[in-house]
């Protein structure tokens, strides 16, 4: 989720939109090689606008981290599609179901997004899905962690041995005084990731960060529709790319269908 903050200024109170990618403060950072872009670009992420976090990994697409392993695996991968304003999933889900994901918070992390961890996890189990998420004080399949990149939010996608993506990065500096519920759509859409889902505009990041039309290209990624979903531009969905500030998204009904039907 890509939180703009107004260009790539930190956030303020008359911020219009911050998206999942969410840009921090002008913090520099190395520039990729074009030998790793063309690598993010065969594994069906966009290219543009990739920076590198605190540990090396690559951020595409605003969120989503990439290891120098990841570049040179050559992953089988799908698309999870809804409608016109596609949902989609990696080929790689979360296995041996039903499950419990077990999430902790850094200490480290403001008090407050313990609160807003517990609704977003909260929303998941409301879904009576056969994964279900428990907080524990320390360890579990997901950490949240504090992040110092040049990024709001990133995590990454399920293993191919079928266990969610072992981490969120956070970067409170820059996310700033958010409500509650907007701290746990952040936290909900970047545990969305950890299990499987990519942004549902994928296919255009204007629609909901507005700016150029970007396709990000899917490669040798396939789409597959769910029927009975929404066939027009969803523009609620937790995981689409961008988000208002102060907004809360919670699972809408296209949201639920996609859930449903992976988990």
């Amino acid at each position: 989720m890509r939180k703009i903050f107004q260009g790539a200024v930190v956030f303020t109170a008359c911020v219009v939109l911050f998206s999942c990618r969410k840009n921090a403060a002008s913090e520099q950072t190395a520039a990729p090689s074009d030998e790793a872009l063309s690598k993010i670009y065969a594994l069906g992420f966009s290219n543009k606008n990739v920076s590198l976090d605190e540990d090396g990994n690559y951020i595409v697409e605003g969120d989503i981290a990439l290891s120098e392993a990841d570049l040179n695996a050559v992953p089988d991968m799908q698309f999870l599609r809804i409608g016109s304003a596609e949902q989609y999933r990696t080929y790689n889900l979360v296995t041996r179901l039903p499950r419990v994901i077990t999430v902790s918070m850094d200490p480290k992390m403001p008090s407050p997004y313990i609160a807003a961890l517990d609704e977003a996890l909260g929303r998941y189990n409301a879904e009576k899905l056969l994964i279900t998420f428990q907080r524990v004080s320390s360890g579990g399949n997901i950490a949240i962690v504090k992040g110092n990149g040049s990024y709001l939010a990133s995590s990454g996608f399920p293993t191919s041995t079928g266990n969610p993506y072992n981490q969120v990065k956070v970067n409170t500096r820059a996310i700033g005084n958010q409500p509650q519920a907007t701290v746990a759509s952040i936290l909900a859409h970047e545990i969305g990731h950890c299990i499987g889902f990519r942004h549902t505009d994928y296919m255009d990041r204007s629609y909901s960060c507005g700016g150029q039309t970007v396709n990000e290209g899917a490669s040798t990624i396939g789409a597959v529709f769910i029927p009975g979903t929404n066939p027009n531009p969803d523009p609620n969905s937790f995981m689409l790319s961008c988000i208002g500030s102060g907004e809360d998204r919670p699972f809408n009904a296209n949201d639920k269908t996609a859930l449903a039907y992976l988990y």
